[in-house]
């Protein structure tokens, strides 16, 4: 152990602090660009892996000699890079990252908010105007998560050594269900098949299906080879897995067993499940249960992410927010941690780092008094620096706490609450929902397990014990706009008398506060549930029209070049290429409904809905609380 953290701590790669206005080359840190390792193209079966066949030692040394020769090996560590935040073969760096999130997810998500409008690269008026420079960046790590692995996996040498091929068409396969849940369709099969120009765009019920076929496969591919396959095989597969497997806690335990890919294969699939929840109920049931019962993460070690601490870099955040001051703690998320009373606020964010003055009041709020958020949507000024832009004193995140915080592909604590909300469901998920609630939290904190979450477990107990939201008013401190009570209303102590609702409502939300940062996830969990319960976002209309107030970002456009594309792409998607556009798993219906049952659902269109104020509810009927509504221009009482 102390071997590999020396050897870490000595391979950290020295980057420059350069903000995202330092490049160049607009847009080149995500194009399709690879390094070519084989002058031919393969198109070979992805799909398929023969891992009964019987290898010898010669063939399966001759297979890694020839792959490695090739550098071919090395396209593994490169796509598991991109996967979270990274390069050029690089380890996850600050302007990878921020564009794949902080620039899109981040504010759709309501984690961070960008305090600032001006980039070299295009402008970022408010959370949902995103500059065309801009827009396509979450995309373009599915791009190069695809071109470093596809030429791998289509390799006929690769399928002599099949855990490999099984292990990296996992990693494509957790790229290519993100990509479809930003987005929507895309040249899935022609991608698989390492097709030079891809033109047929697959609907995202077409993705899910062949994901699930090839986790599948995977989990049956990796069983086998536990099963089966003798000691001095293990022993050569291990030295690669050893060198190109970054993701696995291997690297802290020694264990180089198969079992946490198992798991985290069927976690992917548990995910899936509860994503089209609403659009296919007894699917999504069957694969939540085949994926229990085969084995999901159940214990920190059994994790998947890249490791700051193992692999030589520190959290893109800490260059995002505090180095390049691009990046600030948003309001809703603010107030929702604040209400909750919740550990992050003791550490992970930091306090005003400047006095802040009410432009309305004149009354000054002086540096380091408090957690200041700012709301999605504001229209931000130029500058990324106090004092030429004072939202820059508004809140950042913590050095310390974070620098060594996982890049998570799967979090046991997610897995936690995937089969809470599974159990809630009356699926059969090994236990009952509150224990995986409460569970969930437990595992939640962002720090390096290895570390030890001290600060986190120092007030879990009494955090766990909240019986109900403790007022809380989100305050304008800047005096540009106005302040807002929180729209939390739940505590977090499980109570088996609240309705189902409610326990949704616990799960998602405790959920959500897991998932920091990641916030492609967590932005999918709120177009599917309606949770948690978040401030609107300012100036929807600022983004390409289709968003009324009140309402949230669906999906982020294409926007494709091509005109033939761009008909295909929308054919499949079912819908217009706008940010107001459904996704197949996102139904307009109720949590506890179904597509099969809109019609018996009373007003589940939540644009149709308001309150007496004016206000647009962002809940279904069968999710607001007792009062007085119009819906359909008529006034209802519920």
């Amino acid at each position: 152990m102390k071997k590999i953290l020396f050897a870490s701590m000595l391979a950290v790669t020295t980057l420059g602090v350069q903000s995202c206005l330092d490049y160049d080359d607009p847009g080149a840190e995500l194009g399709a660009n690879q390094t070519t390792i084989d002058a031919t193209v393969h198109h070979g079966n992805v799909d398929s892996i023969d891992f009964r066949r019987d290898i010898s030692i010669e063939e399966l040394k001759h297979a890694i000699d020839t792959l490695n020769k090739m550098k071919m090996l090395g396209q593994s560590l490169t796509g598991q890079y991109c996967l979270r935040g990274a390069k050029n073969g690089d380890v996850p760096g600050a302007h990878a990252y921020q564009r794949q999130f902080s620039l899109g997810p981040d504010g759709y998500a309501q984690y961070m908010v960008v305090h600032h409008k001006d980039f070299m690269y295009g402008t970022l008026t408010s959370t949902y105007n995103v500059s065309e420079d801009f827009n396509g960046d979450p995309l373009g790590s599915y791009t190069m998560v695809k071109n470093a692995l596809m030429p791998l996996l289509n390799h006929p040498i690769v399928d002599t050594i099949p855990e490999f091929k099984a292990i990296n068409l996992l990693y494509y396969c957790v790229s290519a269900q993100e990509r479809a849940d930003l987005s929507g369709p895309y040249t899935y099969l022609e991608d698989k098949q390492n097709s030079e120009e891809p033109t047929e765009y697959n609907d995202i019920k077409t993705i899910y299906y062949g994901v699930k076929e090839n986790l599948d496969t995977i989990v049956a591919c990796l069983k086998y080879y536990e099963e089966n396959r003798d000691a001095q095989y293990k022993k050569e597969f291990q030295k690669v897995m050893t060198r190109y497997c970054t993701t696995s806690r291997a690297m802290f335990t020694g264990d180089w067993s198969m079992d946490s890919y198992i798991r985290l294969a069927n976690s992917l699939k548990l995910r899936m499940a509860l994503h089209m929840v609403k659009v296919e109920p007894e699917t999504a049931k069957q694969w939540a249960e085949e994926a229990v019962a085969s084995g999901v993460v159940e214990t920190v070690d059994q994790q998947h992410a890249l490791y700051p601490m193992v692999s030589g870099f520190t959290h893109p955040y800490i260059d995002i927010c505090n180095s390049w001051s691009d990046l600030r703690l948003c309001a809703s998320f603010e107030s929702l941690l604040m209400s909750l009373n919740h550990p992050y606020t003791k550490y992970v964010f930091a306090n005003n780092s400047q006095p802040i003055i009410n432009e309305a009041t004149g009354i000054e709020l002086p540096a380091h008094s408090k957690i200041v958020g700012l709301r999605a949507g504001r229209l931000m000024p130029d500058g990324q620096n106090y004092p030429l832009n004072p939202l820059a004193a508004f809140s950042s995140i913590n050095s310390s706490s974070m620098a060594q915080a996982p890049l998570y592909l799967v979090k046991l604590a997610e897995v936690n609450f995937l089969r809470a909300e599974g159990a809630l469901r009356g699926w059969n998920m090994g236990g009952e929902a509150q224990y995986f609630y409460e569970e969930g939290i437990k595992n939640a904190y962002l720090d390096e397990p290895m570390m030890g979450a001290y600060s986190y477990n120092a007030v879990l107990d009494e955090y766990m014990n909240l019986e109900e939201a403790l007022p809380y008013t989100q305050v304008e401190a800047s005096g540009d706009g106005e302040d807002w009570e929180s729209v939390t209303k739940i505590g977090v102590k499980w109570n088996e008398g609240d309705d189902q609702e409610t326990k949704l409502e616990k799960i998602i939300t405790q959920k959500y506060i897991a998932l920091f940062p990641l916030s492609t996830e967590a932005w999918t969990e709120m177009r599917r549930t309606g949770y948690p319960k978040v401030f609107p976002v300012l100036n929807t209309n600022d983004g390409d029209g289709s968003i009324k107030q009140g309402e949230m970002i669906r999906r982020i456009p294409w926007r494709l070049d091509d005109p033939k594309l761009q008909e295909a792409a929308v054919a499949a998607l079912g819908g217009p290429d706008l940010q107001a556009t459904r996704l197949w798993w996102d139904a307009e219906c109720g949590n506890f409904e179904n597509v099969t049952s809109i019609a018996r659902v009373p007003y589940a269109v939540s644009s149709k809905i308001y309150g007496i104020d004016g206000r647009v509810m962002m809940q279904s009927w069968e999710q607001l609380p007792s009062g007085v509504y119009i819906v359909n221009g008529k006034k209802r009482i519920k």
